[in-house]
């Protein structure tokens, strides 16, 4: 009896431990996220796609997919209900697409938003909302297949007419020109290569004759320098010529003074003197032609003149005779 006893209780125990571990598993396993419906409306393939996928929001997982069924009032259409966290910002602007993972083939879907209208979308159990549902990558390969193709089929044409005989033919004479041109500048080289080995030579006497005009820059732009010297020099000669200049400017304005103060009056008396001499050969000449005797006799006493004394008027008789 005692060992059927602790084996009771030993299997009553493992029982109670196994039920309190599954217990706990589930508690930690129960998803607590409040979530919200809504309808994504899809008039595409949904290849991939199957229940509890994941819902993601740019790359954030916020839900799951609960249902895919088909719209009984709008046929083709699928209906996929998907199950959201609260806290997701779900607008108007919001769209769905389908997302692959990786290489295996497994779909999840993708929520995005354009930004257009940032105005929530609300949601329940009893009026779910809905959402559009755009064309995913595969889709648009698929739509854009015909038009690939056809430009495949251009890009074929192109390709085998560049591969006929006359283009052939042409590249093949394109590439001989390009070895006669990759020859001549293989000569071109070789002839000046003498020249490169000169220039470090030549890059040496330049960096020479640079420091040497350093130098020479250095030795005139020195306060001892010649160019300074010669300057100073010259400012030198420059004061002494000024000082010369103002020298003769004094020079001249004192002969200048002279000249309106002293000879000038001298010269004006001396004209006076001169004119009155000539008024008086004037006369002497005029008298010699009158009367030449007098340069022998002198000068006769002149006539009274009317109102001197001894003046006498002539009569009328003798006034007649001389006329």
């Amino acid at each position: 009896m005692e060992n059927k006893s602790h084996a009771f209780w030993a299997g009553l125990f493992t029982i109670g431990l196994g039920v309190t571990i599954a217990l706990a598993v589930f508690w930690f396993n129960l998803d607590r996220t409040v979530r919200v419906p809504y309808d994504l409306i899809s008039h595409t393939n949904v290849t991939g796609l199957s229940t509890d996928a994941d819902v993601r929001y740019r790359g954030l997982e916020v839900g799951k997919v609960q249902s895919i069924h088909f719209d009984r009032a709008s046929p083709g259409t699928i209906v996929i209900r998907i199950l959201v966290d609260k806290n997701a910002p779900i607008t108007r602007s919001t769209f769905g697409s389908l997302g692959l993972q990786g290489v295996t083939g497994i779909a999840f879907v993708q929520l995005d938003d354009t930004g257009a209208d940032p105005t929530p979308v609300p949601s329940s159990a009893h009026h779910v909302a809905q959402l559009p549902m755009r064309p995913g990558l595969l889709d648009q390969l698929q739509e854009r297949g015909d038009a690939l193709l056809s430009e495949l089929q251009s890009v074929a044409a192109h390709a085998d007419a560049m591969l006929s005989d006359p283009t052939r033919m042409q590249l093949m004479a394109t590439a001989a020109s390009l070895q006669h041109a990759a020859d001549a500048v293989t000569t071109l080289a070789q002839a000046v290569q003498p020249a490169v080995s000169r220039l470090p030579g030549a890059m040496d006497q330049f960096t020479r004759t640079l420091a040497a005009t350093n130098a020479l820059v250095t030795t005139l732009s020195a306060s001892n320098g010649p160019l300074v010297s010669n300057l100073n020099k010259i400012g030198s000669a420059a004061d002494r010529a000024r000082g010369a200049l103002a020298t003769m400017n004094a020079s001249l304005l004192e002969m200048s003074a002279r000249l309106d103060y002293e000879t000038l009056p001298r010269m004006n008396a001396l004209a006076t003197d001169v004119s009155g001499a000539a008024r008086a050969v004037d006369r002497a000449a005029d008298a010699f032609s009158t009367s030449p005797r007098s340069l022998l006799f002198g000068v006769g006493r002149a006539q009274p003149g009317p109102g001197e004394p001894g003046f006498a008027w002539p009569d009328a008789a003798s006034a007649g005779a001389r006329h």
